[in-house]
C-alpha cells in the first residue's frame, strides 16, 4: 500500500548521497567540459529548462556571471523553442545549456533540436536518464543517474542538476578552491536535513497560516521560485516569489498576519534584506529567515557564498512536504500534474 509522501520523503533525505555522486560525476567529465569550454570562445550562454528546471535556469545564470565575465540569462524551453531569436543576440558565440530531469520533456526537447538544426551554437545538456531524447542531442551530454526520482514533483532531481551547474561554473572559472569547498556540501546537508525538519513541521502544521511568500536576490532568486513552486505542486498552498526589494512595490499589499514571508538571506545584500523583513513584519506578517548566520535556519557552512546556495533548498522542500501532508494531499501525486509534460502531435 502507498503511503502518502513515501518517495518525496525518501528523495528529500538521500539529496546528500545524490550530491556526493554528482560532485565524482562532474570531476569524471571535468576533461570533457574544459575542452567545451576552452574551444566555444562563447559570447553568450543561455541556460534553459521548463517548470522546476526553468527557475533552476534562472538560478545558474545568475550564479555563472558572477564567477565568468560572459553575458549569462536563462529562458523557458518553450521562447527558445518558438522565438530563437532571443538565444543568440546579434549571432554571438552562444552556449545553450539545457537541463531536464527526464529528458523528454516537449518544449526542451525541441528547442535542443530546433537549436542544433539552425546552428545556432554549442549544445551542452544535463539530465538524469541515458536513454532519454535529450542525453543524445548535446556536443556534450552530462548524464547523473543520483537525481532519478518517483515523485513528480522534483527535489533531489532538482539539487543534483543544479549543483552540476554550480561545479560546472567553478570549473570554468578555474576555481579548484571552490570546487574542493563542495565536497563539504554532503555532510554539511545531512546537517540540515537533520536539524531543520522540526522547523518545517511547525510552520507547515500551522493551522494560522494561509499564504507564503518566498523572497531571494541574485542566485537565490530562481531558487525562491523553485521553493515557491513546491509549495503549489506539493500542498496546493497560496505561494509566491519575489526579488526582495521587488515586494515592497506593490505584493506587500497582500500581506495579513496569516503571511509567512521566507527570506533567502545573504552575506552580499543582508543589510537591505533585513530591512525588508523588518517592514514586513512590521505589517503584521510572519517573518522567516534561511541563510549562513543569524537566521532561523542557518547553515553555519563556512563555505564561500556562491557555492552554498544549494543548501536553501532542503528547508523549502521540507515546509512543503509537511504543509502538502497537513492539507491530506499526497506530495508523491500532486493535483493534476505529471512526471514529464509531452505536447500531443498537434501541439507539437
Amino acid at each position: 500500500m502507498h503511503t502518502p509522501g513515501e518517495h518525496t520523503r525518501r528523495e528529500i533525505l538521500t539529496q546528500p548521497e545524490a550530491w556526493a555522486s554528482t560532485l565524482e560525476a562532474v570531476q569524471t567529465y571535468a576533461g570533457a567540459l574544459k575542452d567545451l569550454w576552452n574551444k566555444g570562445n562563447f559570447e553568450n550562454v543561455v541556460f534553459t529548462g521548463c517548470g522546476s528546471t526553468y527557475y533552476l535556469s534562472l538560478a545558474a545564470a545568475s550564479l555563472l556571471q558572477e564567477l565568468l565575465p560572459i553575458p549569462a540569462h536563462g529562458l523557458p524551453g518553450s521562447e527558445v523553442w518558438l522565438h530563437p531569436a532571443t538565444v543568440r543576440p546579434s549571432q554571438q558565440r552562444t552556449l545553450l545549456i539545457a537541463v531536464s530531469r527526464s529528458g523528454e520533456t516537449t518544449e526542451t526537447v525541441r528547442a535542443c533540436q530546433a537549436f542544433v538544426a539552425q546552428k545556432q551554437g554549442t549544445l551542452l545538456t544535463l539530465s538524469c536518464y541515458p536513454s532519454s531524447p535529450l542525453a543524445s542531442l548535446g556536443h556534450l551530454n552530462l548524464v547523473l543517474p543520483a537525481g532519478q526520482e518517483t515523485s513528480v514533483a522534483q527535489t533531489r532531481a532538482f539539487t543534483t542538476l543544479y549543483l552540476a551547474a554550480v561545479a560546472t561554473a567553478a570549473l570554468w572559472a578555474g576555481r579548484s578552491d571552490l570546487l574542493a569547498e563542495m565536497q563539504h556540501l554532503p555532510e554539511l546537508g545531512r546537517r540540515l536535513l537533520a536539524t531543520a525538519g522540526a522547523m518545517a513541521r511547525q510552520l507547515g502544521t500551522d493551522a494560522g497560516l494561509d499564504r507564503f511568500y518566498f523572497l531571494g536576490s541574485g542566485s537565490r532568486y530562481g531558487l525562491a521560485c523553485e521553493i515557491s513552486l513546491k509549495m503549489k505542486e506539493m500542498s496546493l498552498s497560496h505561494s509566491e516569489p519575489f526579488h526582495f526589494l521587488e515586494f515592497r512595490h506593490g505584493p506587500q499589499s497582500m500581506l495579513s498576519p496569516t503571511s509567512l514571508v521566507a527570506g533567502l538571506v545573504s552575506d552580499t545584500d543582508r543589510l537591505h534584506e533585513a530591512a525588508v523583513l523588518e517592514g514586513m513584519r512590521s505589517r503584521g506578517a510572519r517573518v522567516l529567515t534561511v541563510g549562513e548566520t543569524q537566521a532561523d535556519v542557518a547553515f553555519g557552512s563556512g563555505l564561500s557564498e556562491v557555492i552554498r546556495t544549494v543548501l536553501y533548498l532542503p528547508f523549502g522542500q521540507l515546509l512543503a512536504f509537511e504543509r502538502a501532508l497537513f492539507r491530506d494531499q499526497d506530495p508523491d501525486r500532486p493535483h493534476n500534474l505529471d512526471a514529464v509534460v509531452r505536447l500531443d502531435a498537434a501541439q507539437g
